[in-house]
């Protein structure tokens, strides 16, 4: 909004407003506005979730030193939506449809992550809605953001085409190519590119979950991947080094990078709140519309074969727990002494700082190789 009022509107009248078409300029303004907003309306939503006794769970299998974070204010994810959205329509140009795109998937993970804190907190259980319920509501949701990309392709805004980290003239179709010449099945040539987008977006967003289970764990790792995600976004767009670095520019979702820096400033202030020991848990409405988020926003600049090393340890925290279920499956043995990984290093005899400053290391690091494979391609 105030792109357009003080840029479209009203800079042929004051020149000086053209420093808002710098993207650089509104995503730095993006991501202290969202900061701002967390660490202003922050005390006020701790306050409300306490007046409303909406206090989190803690799952008796866990480890003990949990049990005493009963009570603690949840759904401060809330706060991380509102912190990045409200600066997205402040300082996007919102006549971009990736921002639209981004902003209400975000909105569709946090309300199914909402509807699940909401029935924990009803029957004061740690079990919310069913996983099938879950599941089902995420595959529509992702479902949703695949459709729409197909259809940003036929106007010539995306490509379907899967780009391949060190094979930059590798770039297989995501299609049925003997289908999209037909009107009426047009849609179905594009089911590999929807069921991968899928897969890619509701992985994300489970991955975040299962992560968010320690005192500013998932919030300081989700800091770390919108970093890079805002680079990657950035690079992208912009003619110089996207030619530079031989990837495929795409002048439309650098607009994006605003989003992320609004990621980024909202997890930052979030973080002030929910660092150890926490003050407020985001819920299933901030992890699961986070995932959500880094998982749209990476398959809208075709950087969904990075999304495992840009949030590594996301990727890790969810392996742990798919090994750890199928392993007692088959062998009635457990590979973890708890998953998901950060609860088998609690147990080991790790301090809960010292899980967390740890795995922020190693998703700064992850982080950090997948920027490297940017020149590598």
């Amino acid at each position: 909004m105030l792109y357009w009022l003080l840029y479209q509107k009203l800079f042929p009248y004051v020149s000086p407003f053209r420093i808002f078409r710098y993207l650089t300029f509104r995503t730095a303004f993006a991501s202290l506005t969202a900061l701002l907003i967390g660490l202003f309306i922050g005390p006020y939503v701790i306050e409300k979730l306490r007046e409303f006794q909406i206090g989190q769970y803690i799952r008796e299998d866990g480890p003990q030193a949990h049990q005493k974070k009963a009570g603690t204010p949840t759904m401060g994810g809330v706060l991380i939506c509102i912190s990045i959205l409200l600066p997205t329509l402040l300082w996007a140009d919102l006549s971009n449809p990736f921002i639209w795109l981004v902003m209400l998937s975000t909105l569709g993970f946090g309300a199914i992550g909402f509807a699940d804190d909401y029935i924990k907190v009803v029957h004061r259980r740690n079990l919310g809605l069913t996983s099938r319920a879950k599941m089902g509501y995420q595959i529509l949701v992702s479902t949703g953001v695949a459709v729409a990309l197909v259809s940003m392709q036929t106007q010539g805004n995306y490509s379907t085409e899967l780009v391949v980290p060190f094979l930059k003239r590798f770039h297989p179709a995501l299609s049925i190519p003997v289908l999209a010449h037909l009107p009426h099945l047009h849609l179905l040539a594009f089911l590999p590119f929807i069921a991968f987008v899928v897969l890619v977006v509701v992985g994300s967003s489970n991955a975040v979950n299962l992560t968010d289970g320690l005192d500013g764990l998932a919030i300081g790792c989700t800091i770390v991947a919108a970093a890079a995600l805002t680079v990657l976004t950035y690079v992208s767009g912009h003619v110089v080094f996207a030619d530079y670095l031989e990837l495929s520019r795409m002048p439309m979702v650098s607009e994006l990078t605003i989003f992320c820096g609004s990621m980024v400033g909202a997890s930052i202030g979030f973080l002030w709140y929910n660092a150890h020991p926490a003050e407020v848990f985001m819920g299933d409405v901030g992890s699961l519309a986070l995932g959500g988020a880094i998982g749209t926003v990476a398959v809208a600049i075709k950087q969904e074969l990075l999304l495992p090393f840009i949030g590594g340890i996301f990727v890790l925290e969810a392996a742990s727990v798919i090994l750890q279920v199928g392993s007692y499956k088959l062998r009635k043995k457990r590979i973890f002494k708890m998953a998901p990984l950060h609860h088998h290093f609690e147990l080991m005899g790790w301090s809960e700082s010292k899980v967390i400053a740890r795995f922020w290391i190693g998703s700064l690091v992850f982080a950090l190789f997948a920027l490297t494979t940017l020149k590598l391609r």
